[in-house]
């Protein structure tokens, strides 16, 4: 079996010092910023993927150990870990990945941490089931559970059910953070390459008090022209 001291290792053993800076800007590590305080070694996604391909039979507890690391990356490995893990476990060691991803989201604390996994494992664990835990994750004041509450939706927005996707986009619709105006206007995207009349009747109540980002997020694969009517207030 193996550890969160093995992936670590491994993990470790890619870093690339030339890299950290670029890295720690980009998800904003500085002082008062969304990252603050989180620690990059320098390991681009794919390459961790790579990594983790050979760890998958890690378990939970293991992975949990490594979700409560301080390297972005050690945490970005074992949450991929998991998504891999959940595609392919018996449903009672998906609800184990799902309540223990949710016991962490503390730790699940950069967007690409949770774009990476919030629908492969949320998302996936609830869409035969009821969806309120998604609605309290709206409320929460934790950026990232709030993040994860609509990013989960994806997973459903792919086969064509919308309606939790625009009812949490209701709720977030005047969020104050950009990385949730964001990821609403990225979902409803989503939903208007399915379902562009779906998300036309969305927006036609809305758009003149949406958020100008999360808007242009949402209209984005849209002709010139509409995104311009769209965008007048």
């Amino acid at each position: 079996m193996y550890t969160a001291a093995d992936i670590e290792k491994a993990i470790r053993a890619a870093a690339d010092p030339e890299k950290v800076k670029v890295l720690s800007g980009f998800f904003k590590t500085d002082k008062g910023k969304y990252g603050e305080g989180d620690i990059f070694i320098g390991i681009p996604v794919p390459i961790t993927r790579s990594i983790v391909k050979q760890y998958l039979d890690t378990p939970l507890d293991q992975l949990e150990i490594l979700l409560h690391n301080p390297v972005h990356e050690l945490r970005m490995a074992a949450l991929l870990c998991m998504v891999e893990q959940f595609k392919k476990a018996t449903p009672e060691k998906q609800e184990a990945i799902y309540r223990t991803y949710l016991s962490n989201t503390a730790h699940i604390n950069n967007w690409d941490l949770v774009d990476l996994s919030a629908a492969q494992i949320v998302g996936a664990y609830l869409e035969n089931r009821d969806h309120t835990p998604l609605y309290r994750l709206a409320q929460s004041p934790l950026l990232w559970e709030q993040r994860i509450s609509i990013v989960a939706t994806w997973q459903w927005i792919r086969k064509g059910h919308f309606d939790d996707t625009l009812a949490l986009a209701d709720i977030l619709l005047h969020h104050p953070h950009d990385l949730i105006r964001k990821a609403v206007g990225w979902m409803l995207r989503e939903v208007g390459k399915r379902d562009k009349t779906r998300l036309c009747q969305f927006l036609d109540d809305r758009y003149r008090n949406m958020p100008r980002t999360m808007l242009r997020y949402a209209i984005e694969k849209f002709p010139p022209e509409e995104r311009a009517f769209y965008m007048k207030k």
